[in-house]
């Protein structure tokens, strides 16, 4: 069986580590970014099972990345 990745887009970092850690331990891989348009450009360009997203982001709010997200990926 192929490790599940999760991107976490949250720009508060001790929830987005707490939230790696659990994920880690869970047996999962987790990548982190911490704004909008890095959470974007990694959901565009990596390969990833889920998407953790906060919806309140420097650079770009959650609902723009969501839909930015759901335009190219779907």
């Amino acid at each position: 069986m192929t490790e599940s990745t999760i991107l976490i887009i949250e720009d508060d970092t001790a929830i987005a580590e707490i939230e790696r850690d659990y994920l880690v331990s869970s047996g999962f891989a987790a990548d982190i970014a911490s704004d909008g348009p890095n959470g974007l450009a990694k959901g565009l360009t990596g390969s990833y099972n889920l998407i953790l997203l906060d919806v309140m982001l420097p650079g770009m709010d959650g609902f723009s990345v969501c839909r930015k997200l759901r335009e190219k990926i779907d």
